[in-house]
């Protein structure tokens, strides 16, 4: 894998490159080539995942004094969701960079949005086990940073479509939306859910989405687009 190539692009140089390179290793190409589920990047996503939201938190925390819990709360949610960081990977190019099985690389799994935010999360934690947090809290908010400027000019996370169908449901005077996994589906290493946003015991809208905060977003976006208009008695 050329992932020398990639280095300029980070901006970083490796001490030990295989880190980088188990980074982009997709479990397609494990179960293809042989080896074990520790081969490819999955254990370094969950690693990554945590080093990712502890570098945007303190960013948030360390910037938006006058911002209560929920606010940084929904600010980081809309900042390390699946969306925000595929979109990072296809700004570094991670796609061009991961290895993949001759069937995943067929159906388009190069630009799927969970594949890119997965390797997003295991290339944090790449440069976390390479060279530590403060520089991988660097290598976050210098990718990030468009991610970060667009939120910040915000001043909130208006966009964050749980709190806008929360808010609505709230002004309408019903309980606070709750949401309920519905199915699961796929591999494990590409698994789909499927979330409903329940109010007052009605379902009042469905998601889908590779993680299930993603789903979530997914469910109250349908009901905002569904019901927002007519009102919760619409069904």
């Amino acid at each position: 894998m050329a992932t020398h190539l990639l280095e300029p692009k980070l901006g970083l140089t490796f001490r030990d490159p295989e880190l980088l390179q188990q980074a982009l290793v997709h479990r397609s190409y494990v179960n293809e080539q042989g080896g074990t589920p520790g081969d490819s990047y999955e254990r370094m996503e969950f690693l990554g995942d945590a080093v990712l939201e502890l570098a945007i938190s303190t960013q948030l925390y360390q910037l938006l004094p006058g911002h209560a819990e929920g606010e940084l709360t929904k600010g980081r949610a809309s900042l390390v969701c699946g969306e925000s960081l595929a979109r990072v990977a296809r700004h570094l190019g991670l796609g061009d960079f991961i290895l993949l099985g001759k069937g995943e690389e067929a159906n388009g799994g190069r630009d799927r949005e969970s594949t890119l935010a997965a390797a997003m999360e295991s290339l944090v934690a790449a440069v976390y086990l390479d060279q530590g947090f403060m520089e991988a809290q660097r290598f976050v908010l210098r990718a990030m940073s468009q991610e970060l400027e667009r939120y910040l000019q915000q001043g909130s996370a208006p966009g964050n479509p749980k709190s806008l169908f929360q808010e609505m449901v709230q002004r309408q005077g019903n309980t606070t939306p709750s949401y309920r996994l519905a199915s699961s589906q796929g591999p494990d290493h590409d698994p789909i859910f499927t979330v409903e946003v329940v109010v007052d015991d009605r379902v009042m809208g469905r998601g889908r989405g590779s993680k299930k905060s993603d789903a979530e977003r997914d469910a109250a976006q349908d009901a905002l687009d569904h019901y927002a208009l007519e009102g919760l008695d619409a069904r």
